[in-house]
């Protein structure tokens, strides 16, 4: 896992040709944000490493069908026309309902929940709690959990 980006403070401009002036920040790893930060990161890394077969499945389908990796809620449930209204959640392939938190400070996220087909719900992430589709919800949104929903 790598972070990109420009962190403050930025170096001094060293030399005066070649990469002189390409500066990069400060310590950009997991583990320079802080005890808090990096547990948080550590927990989303573990998950992601439980991910990989699935991520692996998914690489294939999109190299043999071209069907994206990432999609939006309209690619996954086209019958469902609030799908078609949500542009800040995505599908993380078939299974994976994710919705990413975008303001600073946010701690409750709006979130729909598609239909789902033969009564089917949809489970949080590290959670016991499950959903009806074809609804919005709001839930908590705390910095160390992005609300992600399973398709159960």
């Amino acid at each position: 896992m790598r972070l990109h980006g420009d962190r403050e403070p930025r170096q001094a401009k060293v030399g005066m040709a070649g990469g002189a002036s390409c500066r990069s920040g400060a310590d950009n790893e997991v583990w320079s944000y802080g005890p808090e930060v990096f547990e948080i990161c550590k927990k989303y890394m573990q998950f992601r490493e439980e991910l990989r077969p699935y991520t692996r499945k998914l690489m294939k389908e999109a190299h043999e069908k071209g069907t994206p990796v990432m999609r939006t809620l309209f690619f996954e449930f086209p019958d469902d026309s609030m799908c078609w209204e949500i542009e800040e959640q995505y599908v993380y392939g078939d299974k994976y309902l994710c919705c990413p938190v975008l303001s600073e400070g946010q701690t409750q996220t709006a979130v729909y929940l598609p239909k789902l087909a033969d009564g089917k719900q949809w489970q949080r992430l590290w959670s016991e709690d499950v959903y009806d589709g074809g609804t919005y919800i709001t839930v908590a949104s705390p910095l160390h959990e992005m609300p992600v929903f399973i398709r159960s």
